[in-house]
């Protein structure tokens, strides 16, 4: 497996490449802006890109998909709860003065257990709303594709229209059945593990994360 990623857009958003590398096999998680860069990244890493997956749909996480479709017409998965914050992504922007396309809808649905797959890799969802309601997960392999649930030292803001405190607190709350090795790729900032964010994020000091 393989990772690489872009920093995007006026959010600097982490836009993801997953890879198979032994099978050529590629996904993108959460292209968010700059497709153009995106769609470099992609050639450079030489894989055939099957999909995109989205963790959430906040503007700064969608920005970029009209763009890579053009190029690749691959399918874009996301959980339904999210279709109202997809569908408001140009009126966002435009609140913020930004430029942005909007996409067209997503192709399919992912829900809470389904298990994505990228060549031989294996990813399984959680669904883990609060910063959307539609937020998802992936994890496998030792990692976890994390959206906007949780930053190194940070989480994801409940503030935002359809933002859910409650739920936040539940969803981070299931991360201590992980490892607590599992390198964790945010939507922004820096990667991390779930270790780190135990001994030193002021928003998990409740979280008991298991070690294995």
């Amino acid at each position: 497996m393989k990772i690489d990623w872009v920093t995007v857009g006026e959010f600097a958003e982490n836009t993801y490449l997953v890879a198979d590398e032994s099978a050529g096999r590629a996904v993108l998680i959460d292209p968010g802006a700059e497709p153009d860069r995106i769609i470099g990244m992609v050639e450079d890493a030489g894989a055939q890109l099957d999909a995109i997956w989205l963790t959430h749909a906040h503007l700064d996480h969608i920005g970029g998909i009209a763009g890579v479709k053009r190029k690749w017409d691959v399918p874009v998965y996301m959980h339904p709860a999210d279709a109202p914050v997809y569908a408001y992504g140009a009126q966002s922007a435009a609140g913020y003065g930004i430029p942005f396309e909007q996409p067209e809808p997503p192709d399919r649905e992912v829900a809470e257990g389904d298990v994505m797959r990228v060549g031989g890799l294996a990813f399984t969802v959680w669904h883990v709303p609060g910063h959307a309601p539609g937020h998802v997960i992936y994890h496998g392999n030792g990692v976890m594709l994390g959206g906007d649930l949780l930053f190194a030292g940070s989480i994801g803001r409940v503030d935002l229209p359809l933002g859910d405190p409650a739920a936040m607190q539940q969803s981070l709350d299931r991360l201590g059945a992980l490892p607590g090795a599992m390198r964790v790729y945010p939507g922004h900032g820096p990667d991390t593990t779930l270790d780190v964010e135990r001994r030193s994020n002021p928003f998990l000091s409740t979280m008991r994360l298991v070690a294995r």
